[in-house]
């Protein structure tokens, strides 16, 4: 059935299925969502449960939007909002969106705003015609966030034509009378870096991450120049399962060679990619290296995204649905589960993730309604690759922090702006606050405080522990005066300051911040240079973690030579990947077990050596591909 055709249908549906008292006043697809626009939302709001309803009857995710003409004006519905709200919710901020017709409502206390089964929420809608969303104020303000929002609304028309040529791209009639399901690896097979696979049906193709090697120049770029996936004009979706750059650093370049589609990603996902991949470009120009692309295709990125929830089923091609989980690795990383077909064929693409519980986030999600295959991260999957407790892990960094500082020297750490950053600082305050380690300030660099507010905007992404010590024991780790935001000129006095500890960007050493503090620090023995995230092969990182002595740095735009006499130490266990117990635990725990499994995201020996191993154990038919080889599912 046509697209005009199957909106007509499923508009007289809706009619069908709605009391008489409701009408509706368009109805269009919007990207994956069928959205209903009426003059009367306040008769949808008076029957909570008809939405759902339609959806499950209809199986499409469904948006009641008010129709422009009945919205109350801005300011009339601060004020109505105030009426409604009890005083003590602490409303902090409005944000209307003419768009959608929803307005988002930032408060302290967000369940006061809701109320009980959304009751306040209903309200505010049949008083002023917006849609409300709330969303708790964040403890620490992210500019990024902020800049997104502003940047998206001042797109509302483009981007609201934008999902309507998505919608009916997704919604388009299934043609083709064949059943296949192969996958390309394009990327990050039997290596670490440029994640990258294509999903292949007759009807469908879409692209799971698009990342760069950030160890290598010669091979940087997942091969996008392959017939699976060329010309990108007909990728149907690109998903990105989480902001690191070996996964998303190169999605913007998609927009440069044609790609004009949806991106899907959590919310998290959205603002810290676009703040990973600003920072990248700004780096590589700062050292002269060639710029993939420029901001304005991280605009583009921004433009075409579409922030899903985990757990939301949503059509994002005729014949394939997406399903977003808890990966456990950074904030809204995600495990990417694909439904193909009318109960075909199911398969999930894990990107990195942790099956633990971290002092972040809840283990990786290892129940699925349906699993037949499973493509896997293999990154610790070595025999040998064991990963020490937590409190090990911290308990060794107080103690290598104490003897640093009882030498007068300071600790440098080289960290993962997103996600490592975050797992060590809650540990350091910890450790300070119980008077483990002396009370030194802990210097942020780089990114890091900006990725820290993001995680505090999307409380509902981190674990129950970490959000009740933050809003309901009134203690925020994040915020501690142990904590010091650097600006850059500041450095100078850090360094030749009192004993301390750094933390900057980046974390495998391949430029930012970290690289002056090396500098500076790096010659002398009574400093420490502590690697507490995995450092891949052909990064400066790696050198040093290898026992390098003499490395290579630029210097003005020339290549000089530096002596590493400051003690080098690698803390394991605060990583967001899974150790190679782990990786087996969670295929052993996998509900439903799948069919098929393939390893990649490793060092080719782990890689081969963890799909042996799942073999082995559980009679599982396993591949451990190079990049470039197509595998059929079905």
């Amino acid at each position: 059935m046509p697209v005009e055709e199957a909106l007509t249908d499923l508009k007289q549906r809706v009619k069908e299925r709605l009391p008489s008292n409701i009408k509706i006043t368009e109805l269009e697809f919007e990207g994956p969502e069928v959205v209903i626009y009426t003059d009367d939302p306040r008769a949808f709001a008076d029957n909570g449960e008809i939405v759902k309803k339609l959806a499950r009857e209809l199986r499409k995710r469904i948006v009641v939007r008010p129709d422009p003409r009945v919205l109350a004006d801005p300011e009339t519905s601060i004020q109505e909002i105030s009426n409604i709200v009890p005083e003590e919710a602490g409303l902090t901020n409005h944000y209307f969106d003419l768009d959608t017709g929803e307005v988002v409502i930032e408060a302290k206390k967000p369940g006061l705003v809701i109320g009980r089964h959304g009751a306040t929420l209903r309200e505010i809608t049949k008083q002023i015609g917006w849609t409300p969303r709330v969303v708790r104020t964040p403890p620490i303000e992210s500019v990024t966030v902020k800049e997104i929002r502003q940047y998206l609304r001042s797109f509302s028309d483009e981007r609201k034509e934008l999902l309507k040529a998505m919608g009916r791209k997704i919604h388009r009639e299934v043609t083709s009378k064949d059943q296949w399901i192969r996958t390309t690896t394009l990327g990050g097979c039997r290596e670490v870096g440029r994640t990258s696979f294509v999903l292949s049906t007759p009807e469908s193709r879409i692209l799971i991450d698009c990342g760069v090697n950030m160890g290598s120049e010669d091979s940087a770029t997942p091969y996008l120049y392959a017939p699976e996936v060329s010309p990108l004009d007909q990728i149907d979706a690109v998903i990105v399962t989480h902001a690191h750059l070996d996964h998303a650093g190169l999605v913007p370049l998609l927009f440069k060679y044609g790609y004009d589609g949806p991106i899907y990603c959590t919310p998290p996902t959205r603002d810290l990619m676009s703040l990973l991949q600003l920072d990248y470009i700004d780096v590589a120009a700062r050292e002269g290296r060639k710029i993939p692309y420029d901001s304005a295709k991280i605009r583009e990125v921004i433009k075409h995204s579409v922030a899903l929830n985990y757990g939301g089923v949503t059509d994002i091609a005729p014949d394939v649905r997406l399903t977003f989980h808890n990966a456990g690795h950074i904030l809204g990383s995600s495990i990417a589960h694909f439904h193909v077909g009318e109960g075909l064929y199911n398969v999930a693409f894990t990107g990195d993730f942790k099956y633990e519980q971290s002092r972040l986030f809840d283990p990786a999600v290892n129940s699925f309604p349906r699993l037949e295959a499973l493509i896997m991260e293999a990154t610790y999957g070595g025999p040998h690759d064991q990963t020490p407790s937590r409190r090990d892990a911290e308990n060794k960094l107080y103690s290598t922090i104490r003897h640093t500082l009882s030498k007068g020297g300071k600790v440098l750490i080289p960290a993962f702006a997103v996600g490592r950053s975050q797992e060590v600082m809650i540990g350091l305050e910890e450790g300070i606050r119980r008077h483990i380690i002396d009370e030194i300030p802990v210097y942020l660099d780089g990114m890091i405080w900006e990725a820290t507010a993001i995680h505090t905007t999307y409380p509902e992404y981190l674990n129950n522990d970490l959000r009740n010590m933050i809003f309901h024991e009134g203690m925020n780790p994040f915020l501690s005066d142990s904590f010091v935001q650097v600006e850059q000129n500041m450095r100078d006095d850090i360094v030749k300051g009192e004993p301390c500890v750094i933390l900057a960007t980046s974390g495998m050493l391949n430029g930012g911040p970290v690289m002056e503090y090396l500098k500076a620090l790096g010659p002398q023995e009574n400093n420490t240079l502590v690697f507490v995230g995995y450092q891949a092969e052909g990064t400066l990182g790696r050198r040093i973690q290898k026992g390098w002595k003499e490395i290579p740095i630029s210097n003005n735009g020339k290549t000089a030579t530096m002596q590493i006499n400051m003690n080098v130490e690698t803390v394991e266990g605060f990583s967001g990947h899974s150790d190679r117990q782990q990786l087996i635990e969670y295929v052993k725990r996998l509900n439903p077990r799948p069919e098929k499994i393939i390893t990649s995201h490793g060092e080719e020996n782990k890689c081969l050596d963890l799909a042996s191993t799942i073999y082995k154990k559980f009679k599982i038919e396993t591949r451990s591909p190079m990049n470039l080889e197509t595998i059929r599912f079905l």
